[in-house]
């Protein structure tokens, strides 16, 4: 288990961006940063590794998509696989790496957006993000 402080950084990968969160030192608040783009190369997880070494991150919390009912689909597998170019690509460095139940943030996040007067067509550039942030704020909330 990580330690109880220092920066965690939040992603919530899809099939086009990676939505980025990151708390404060202190673990009590979640801030949006941009969305990382999907690219084929694999270029985004050292998108990912550089956002680590910039915010100091020292855990790295990664949505884990279940279904309603507990299962795990394509979409779970696939940040299953996210998860471990990550955790090899910061093999023998002090950084934690975690899945955590993204279920229906992306949800929350498009309410939260809608209720702070962001219309569904706007939302697209921060959907992901925002959806970050909600998955960060829980999984701060459990600890």
């Amino acid at each position: 288990m990580a330690s109880a402080s220092g920066r965690v950084l939040a992603l919530d990968p899809g099939q086009r961006r990676i939505g980025v969160a990151v708390s404060d030192s202190e673990r009590t608040m979640a801030f949006p940063r941009p969305a990382i783009s999907v690219e084929a190369s694999g270029r985004h997880i050292d998108g990912v590794l550089e956002l680590v070494d910039e915010e100091g991150a020292v855990v790295v919390v990664i949505g884990l998509p279940m279904g309603l009912d507990g299962r795990e689909g394509a979409s779970a597998r696939n940040s299953r696989s996210f998860a471990q170019a990550i955790e090899q690509r910061l093999a023998g460095r002090t950084v934690a790496v975690e899945l955590h139940d993204e279920r229906l943030t992306t949800v929350q996040a498009a309410g939260s957006l809608r209720a702070a007067g962001r219309p569904a067509r706007e939302q697209k550039g921060s959907i992901d993000s925002a959806a970050a942030t909600v998955l960060l704020e829980a999984w701060i909330s459990c600890r």
